[in-house]
């Protein structure tokens, strides 16, 4: 039987550890913090730095989401307050 690089042990992160790892990088500036040095650091556990990686991208998808969603909606006030002034 063939072994399909399974990961050892000392990779494999508990539960508890992750629901930390969620805890922290909900904090405001430090988990942005946090996520970069666990995305970018000499971290051994690829799991946790593949993780932080995603939530990272995650951010920036939600941040131009946003940006564009209250451009669209500040536009849309903008162009119905000119709409409706009477002259």
């Amino acid at each position: 039987m063939e072994n399909y690089n399974q990961p050892e042990q000392s990779n494999l992160i508990s539960p508890q550890k992750w629901a930390l790892y969620v805890f922290v990088a909900g904090l405001p500036f430090i988990g942005i913090i946090m996520l970069l040095v666990w995305a970018f650091g000499s971290d051994p556990n690829y799991t946790r730095r593949n993780w932080a990686k995603g939530m990272l991208l995650l951010y920036v998808i939600m941040i131009i989401l946003s940006i564009i969603f209250f451009v669209f909606l500040g536009g849309m006030a903008f162009f119905t307050s000119l709409a409706s002034q009477n002259y």
